[in-house]
């Protein structure tokens, strides 16, 4: 794997094979690791870095993880490839903006990634599309195991699995799932949303995790602690809670179609139409009509697109996914006129491009 041959493909969370997949695009597991023998990141010196970088990069390479890795120096890429996988969900953007020998090792599917040298030594991630969270800390469990045969990690009888930020002490385990509410958006619902979540200590999110905005009606639901819970029972907490939401948001859709879904199939056709003809186009227009485009395929209002496609072009008219793909940086004014043709290009044609 190559960073230029990520531009033609897509993940395999991308590709809503997933359960529940027309509302939740992916889900998530995430643990936080730190090796015993090291002080943590921030208070590690750049050569300590390095060593912490090189002991676990020859770890992961020897583990019996089961799936091949690809391996990129995060800290020898430029801003745009580091900015390119920070789109893809490859690594985050602390990850990518942070300073000394860091590294990321991705599978084939990119449904796993292991950032090395983040906010901690190791940040193991494992991505599905739709509703699948065992599935995901099915994978994520043996991949933690196979490396913890290598290295001793940073652990409390009394705390736990020890990190650099507090709240992740425990089992250092961080739970999410993206989920794509436009009905609730539409019918002004989604505070209450917002307001049960953060009763019961969950986050919402935007689509970049910490500290990004909601775009495209999509947000990223997870737990806000580690400590004092089990693995199993955070797990459960958010499989409690999602399927709640997802009947809310269809409730929400079905309801739009009865009360005027003329209107509504308007509203879509002409984010569709917009879509196909712009000759300038904004990231956040995009996500924007690209959302209620994705809702119009799954309420059947829009017969000609699949939700993979489109769920790939979330993605693929990010700014950094364009200069790739157009092999040149690209200010805005270009971005926005290349992110148009790419659009009208994919839309078209009569292809989709989709890998379902």
């Amino acid at each position: 794997m190559d960073l230029e041959s990520l531009t033609n493909t897509s993940g395999e969370w991308l590709r809503a094979n997933g359960p529940e997949s027309d509302i939740v695009i992916s889900c998530r597991v995430r643990l936080a690791r730190n090796l015993a023998q090291f002080p943590f990141p921030n208070k590690a010196s750049d050569s300590v870095l390095d060593e912490i970088e090189t002991c676990l990069h020859d770890t992961i390479s020897k583990s019996t993880i089961g799936k091949p890795l690809s391996y990129f120096k995060v800290n020898d890429l430029d801003e745009l490839d580091r900015q390119f996988l920070v789109e893809r969900q490859l690594i985050s953007r602390e990850h990518s903006q942070g300073l000394g020998s860091r590294s990321v090792s991705v599978s084939e599917e990119e449904n796993i990634s292991l950032m090395v040298n983040e906010e901690d030594h190791l940040r193991i991630q494992v991505l599905h599309s739709g509703f699948a969270l065992k599935d995901c800390w099915n994978e994520i469990d043996q991949l933690d195991d196979a490396i913890e045969e290598h290295v001793t990690y940073a652990f409390s009888e009394k705390f736990g699995y020890l990190t650099s930020c507090p709240t992740n002490v425990g089992t250092g385990i961080r739970v999410s799932v993206m989920l794509h509410l436009p009905a609730l958006v539409i019918t002004k619902e989604i505070q209450k949303v917002f307001q049960a979540l953060q009763k019961i200590n969950l986050a919402v999110r935007g689509l970049y995790g910490e500290g990004s905005q909601a775009m495209g009606d999509f947000y990223q639901i997870s737990n806000q602690s580690t400590l004092g819970e089990s693995e199993e029972k955070i797990i459960n907490n958010i499989e409690e809670v999602v399927p709640r939401i997802i009947e809310y948001e269809r409730r929400a859709r079905v309801a739009l179609l009865e009360e005027n879904k003329q209107n509504l199939h308007d509203q879509i056709s002409r984010a569709y139409g917009i879509l196909q003809n712009a000759q300038t186009i904004s990231s956040e227009e995009t996500m924007h009509l690209l959302s209620s485009v994705r809702m119009g395929i799954n309420l059947g209002l829009i017969d000609d697109l699949k939700i993979p496609t489109v769920n790939e072009l979330f993605i693929h008219t990010q700014p950094a996914h364009l200069q790739k793909i157009q092999k040149e940086k690209l200010d805005t004014g270009e971005r926005n006129t290349s992110r148009a043709a790419y659009l009208r290009k994919r839309l078209n044609n009569g292809t989709d491009h989709s890998q379902n």
